[in-house]
């Protein structure tokens, strides 16, 4: 392997060197970074220039190289004696990324001994193409001065919650809930006013969509709107609550958190079933499971008394973690990289989904805005280290004990029957001896073909070189007692510090908190994040509900609780809620409840006078925000409405792409190395990471699918059958079946007389065709994508 000792140096002289003089341009302040870039760049980049560059190039080094240092944004935008070397958003016309890169046109190619690896340079790239954010949060220097904890707790987000007193207002009869209180004084100390409550129809879409993801019948519209019972609305609410389908709803939704998979890694060697994960879930949600409960099992359950074979799945949230591959022919340098990038991807999941912190940028230094220490992220690894992905019988234990033994067997004998399968000639009598052994063995044991779950085991995983010297290869090496790490200098396994104790984050522990003693630490870990940092959780969950219901969050960084996430818009009703969502038991039914029962929630999304000038953005509720069908919700919409669509609930999944697929989305394939395209086009989160919220694109290939994708083609001709075959003699009753059945709603004379004109055909035959392009043109509509 080339000697890279001198890399940084050489790569940083270079950087002078190529560096030319900054325009008055250049020099202005760069635009603020988004918390997405912050979160990148700590999390990314500055790992890269802690381990390649700071040892010549920070506050720190000895000697400062070229006047240049790149430990704060400052110090890098200004360069080093001969000024600049990268330009903000032009990677390809940056000298720096020119000689990393190798180019043939390049005055200089270094490092001279080889390039860097292509992951850094990808990284260092992509930087300078986001416009080369870098907070300027002072120098490492004053980072290292430590952090005030005490002073630390101060922060909103760790404070603890209380209900808050109902601020005074001057529409007193506006409020439904207590929740509408707080919004009201909000919106108007802004000088806005509530907008009146939607109509019936509209309302009921809304919230049928919301509440299971799935459109109202055109008879559950028109029994609701022609209800006078003064609860008439409180009885949808309930209805929607108890069906089994909002456990379909709100479970995909907790899915994104938890980066969900149906297809795990071909290596694992695990016929743990996936699926099992998603349908525990959904089970959940169903079953209203306290959301501290929820959190403990997904963590813990095998720790847990109370809990059975049957929470086993619960733990594929780190089950179904991403594992990467390890070419155990490598130095085991390398691989115990690629293992301390698993433990990270772990404390990242669960620090950003339960506590909304990005602990994660804490493993190569100190977190540079939240009061994280590199020894609290090592302190959470350890327990991730300290466990192993295995999978999990979803039976008995006693059941399970013969079963395990018949496997064992099973397996040994499969390996001698594959071995007389490659002798020639083939014993075909031995082979049919021992083929018929096996199978007995699998008919004589009860249970053997019980299924396995996705889940972890009480193990802690080691790197070793397998033999004397790096080129000898590695070994894994699996033992049952826990670990501690060592902190990682920079964040490399190679460079170890001292041992850090399993822990809970310091700043959110009290004087009773304790290292964890009871195996890995996961229930330790888990109770901690629901009781020490109780305020926390409950605000950042309160937070992803309301983000949901309303399209935009109280805290619109709905994964970053911390210094450099957003303030809350609403904090004491932020705070009211999470106070109340604790004391209801973490009931998610009540707090979805109280939400859809507001007067906030029932407003009518049209904009009326002078919002859109005061609040463009309808950060201060003065009107429901019009939200897009997220992908699931619009495929299970069309096929809804057609009449096809499949309510059995659980069970593997279907690939998407079959079309005698008919069930809901959420029971789909996913699969991490090859995604659905039309789940892919139509903003469908990557299932490699967290992903705390939807985003929402509108592209000319999504254009395209509408027009030519074999959903919408296909759905239109359900649609013209299905409204044929009810309606079969009258074209004004099918064109108003279709639009209640398509947009909760009965169509306009206008848009009726258009329809007409359309389908007013010489012949049957062309009748049809024009009633499939009709449909088509019904399913393709916006007021279709979206709900007001």
């Amino acid at each position: 392997m080339p000697d890279t000792s001198k890399f940084p140096l050489i790569l940083l002289s270079l950087v002078v060197l190529l560096g030319r003089a900054t325009s008055a341009e250049e020099k202005k302040a760069l635009p603020a970074a988004s918390p997405q870039d912050i979160e990148y760049f700590e999390k990314k980049v500055r790992p890269i220039l802690a381990e390649r560059c700071y040892s010549c190039h920070s506050s720190t080094a000895k000697t400062i190289h070229g006047g240049l240092k790149v430990d704060s944004a400052q110090a890098l935008y200004a360069g080093g004696d001969s000024g600049a070397s990268i330009i903000p958003g032009k990677p390809e016309e940056s000298l720096l990324i020119a000689a990393i890169l190798y180019d043939s046109d390049a005055d200089y190619q270094m490092p001279p001994k080889g390039k860097l690896p292509e992951s850094e340079i990808a990284e260092l790239k992509e930087w300078v193409r986001r416009g080369a954010p870098f907070p300027d949060d002072g120098s490492v220097a004053a980072a290292k001065q430590g952090i005030d904890m005490e002073e630390a707790r101060k922060f909103w987000s760790f404070q603890p919650v209380h209900e808050h007193p109902l601020p005074e207002t001057s529409m007193s009869s506006w409020p439904q809930k207590r929740l509408d209180h707080f919004v009201l004084s909000a919106m108007e100390k802004q000088g806005l006013s509530p907008s009146p409550e939607a109509d019936r129809a509209t309302l009921l879409r809304r919230l049928s969509f919301d509440l299971i993801g799935l459109p109202p019948t055109p008879e559950e519209v028109e029994s609701f709107v022609n209800n006078p019972a003064p609860d008439a609305y409180e009885k949808e609410v309930e209805r929607l609550l108890a069906s089994p389908h909002f456990g379909e709803r709100w479970g995909r939704m907790w899915l994104d958190l938890a980066r969900y998979t149906d297809k795990t890694a071909s290596w694992l060697d695990s016929t743990g079933q996936a699926y099992l994960y998603r349908d525990w879930v959904v089970k959940a949600m169903n079953d209203d499971v306290p959301y501290d409960e929820f959190i403990h099992r997904q963590l813990a359950t095998d720790f847990m008394e109370e809990t059975g074979p049957e929470d086993s799945p619960a733990l594929g949230f780190i089950g179904l973690s991403p594992n990467y591959w390890k070419e155990l022919k490598l130095p085991s340098e390398i691989i115990k990289v690629i293992v301390a990038d698993e433990w990270e991807e772990r404390v990242d999941a669960v620090s950003r989904t339960f506590l909304g912190l990005t602990v994660a940028c804490a493993r190569c230094h100190d977190h540079k805005f939240d009061p994280v220490t590199q020894e609290d992220y090592y302190a959470l690894a350890g327990v991730f280290a300290s466990t192993r992905i295995f999978e999990c019988p979803t039976i008995e234990e006693e059941l399970y004990a013969p079963v395990r033994t018949a496997r064992e067997e099973v397996k040994g004998l499969e390996k001698e029957l594959t071995a007389l399968k490659k002798k020639k000639p083939k014993p075909e009598d031995e082979i049919a001896e021992l083929t018929k052994k096996i199978q007995d063995i699998k008919d004589s044991t009860p249970h053997y073909n019980s299924v396995m779950a996705p889940g972890i085991v009480e193990e802690a995983l080691f790197v070793e070189r397998k033999g004397k010297t790096p080129q000898e290869g590695t070994n894994l090496v699996y033992r049952p007692e826990p670990r501690d790490l060592n902190l990682f200098i920079r964040g490399n396994p190679n460079r170890l510090g001292d041992v850090v104790p399993r822990r809970f984050l310091e700043v959110l522990s009290n004087e009773n908190s304790k290292p964890f003693t009871n195996g890995s630490g996961r229930l330790e870990l888990a109770q901690s994040i629901t009781r020490e940092s109780a305020p926390l959780a409950a605000r950042v969950m309160v937070n992803r509900i309301w983000l949901s219901h309303f399209g935009r969050g109280i805290v619109n960084t709905p994964s970053n609780f911390g210094l450099s996430g957003e303030l809350p818009s609403h904090p004491e009703l932020l705070d009211d809620l999470a106070a109340r969502f604790i004391q209801n038991g973490w009931s998610l039914k009540k707090l979805h409840r109280e939400i859809v029962l507001s007067a906030t929630y029932r407003q009518s999304s049209r904009i009326q006078e002078n919002q859109e000038s005061v609040d463009p953005s309808n950060i201060w509720l003065s009107r429901m925000n019009r939200q897009r069908l997220h992908v699931e919700s619009w495929r299970d919409a069309m096929l809804s409405t057609t009449g096809e669509l499949d309510l059995t609930m659980g069970g593997p999944s279907l690939d998407l792409k079959d079309p005698k697929n008919l069930r809901r989305t959420i029971y789909g394939t996913i699969h991490r190395r090859d995604m659905s395209t039309m789940l892919l086009m139509h903003d469908f989160p990557d299932p490699t990471t967290h992903n705390p919220q939807r985003l929402s694109t509108t592209t000319a290939l999504q254009g395209l699918y509408v027009l030519n994708g074999p959903l919408l083609l296909g759905r239109s001709e359900k649609l013209a059958q299905r409204v044929a075959s009810e309606i079969p003699d009258d074209e004004s009753k099918r064109i108003q079946r279709a639009y209640e059945l398509l947009y909760a709603r009965k169509p306009s004379s206008k848009e009726i007389e258009i329809g007409l004109s359309f389908l007013n055909q010489p012949d049957e035959a062309t009748r049809a065709d024009a009633w499939t392009q009709y449909a088509h043109v019904l399913l393709a509509s916006n007021e279709f994508l979206f709900v007001d």
